[in-house]
């Protein structure tokens, strides 16, 4: 069976090199035999964010006035016709990649310095919040562009003492924080196209003690361009990949690569391959 051949080839379930199952909205994959590679997102799929929530966000842009009056610890008595107005903040749209020349999916948002409230352009799966994804494989492979900009990633997990825990990646932050119920860290991306590779499992073990279970939910935010995210039970040599999970590169020939290594005693951290 090729990938032609699947009646929904966005979300599909890879062992030994053969289709084993697709995993369809309704019901995500609590039930799902779990091996090889479990693809969520595959921009060249017919609907790539089927299964994921989409928002754009807004932002308040202040006037000279409002400025003013927050300057003033008074921002919240200023009218909305004084504070300013709000604005669309970004987009999420799937269009062609220069450089791979080839589909993508776009999030982009405004930079939020320039605003009082702003609420970023991010996608999330599943797309029902009352539903959990339920995927059992360790590694999340997330292949993105760097595009020069703020970006940020969320994974929400269950470990073995029934705990929800949040690990969350950003190109902004400089340091590792560990809290009981999340685990924020630095991210460094190469030039263009990246390969991220997170070991749920290790984090989980290194920042918490405790033994991943499952993935609960994935959110990213702008600004990326992003072309497939998928889970794998191990990591796997491009040579052993299906031609559709490698990134092709008319002129390089394979993607720049940025791992989530293996953290160290103290906390998470990421770092370059």
């Amino acid at each position: 069976m090729t990938m032609n051949q699947v009646y929904n080839k966005d979300f599909v379930l890879y062992v030994n090199g053969k289709i084993i199952v697709t995993g369809l909205p309704d019901q995500m994959f609590h039930n799902t035999f779990q091996s090889g590679l479990l693809s969520i997102l595959y921009s060249i799929g017919s609907k790539p964010l089927q299964i994921w929530d989409k928002k754009v966000g807004i932002c308040l842009h202040l006037s000279p006035h409002a400025i003013l009056y927050r300057l003033g610890l008074a921002f919240t008595i200023c009218q909305p016709s004084v504070a300013g107005h709000l604005v669309r903040n970004g987009h999420i749209k799937r269009i062609t990649d220069d450089e791979i020349q080839s589909l993508i999916i776009e999030i982009m948002g405004a930079n939020v310095r320039h605003f009082f409230f702003c609420s970023t352009a991010y996608i999330s799966c599943p797309l029902d919040p009352k539903k959990t994804l339920g995927i059992k494989l360790p590694y999340l492979v997330m292949i993105v562009k760097n595009m020069k900009k703020y970006f940020t990633f969320e994974v929400q997990i269950l470990d073995d003492k029934g705990v929800k825990r949040r690990f969350r990646a950003s190109n902004y932050q400089s340091n590792t924080r560990v809290k009981p119920f999340i685990c924020t860290m630095p991210m460094r991306l190469d030039d263009g196209w990246n390969q991220i590779q997170f070991n749920l499992a290790d984090f989980t073990k290194r920042a918490y003690g405790t033994g991943y279970v499952e993935t609960l939910r994935v959110q990213i935010h702008a600004n990326c361009r992003i072309r497939r995210v998928y889970f794998a039970d191990r990591l796997y040599t491009e040579d052993e990949l299906p031609a559709e999970f490698k990134l092709y590169l008319p002129i390089r020939g394979s993607a720049s690569g940025t791992a989530l290594s293996s953290p160290g005693e103290d906390a998470p951290t990421l770092a370059s391959q």
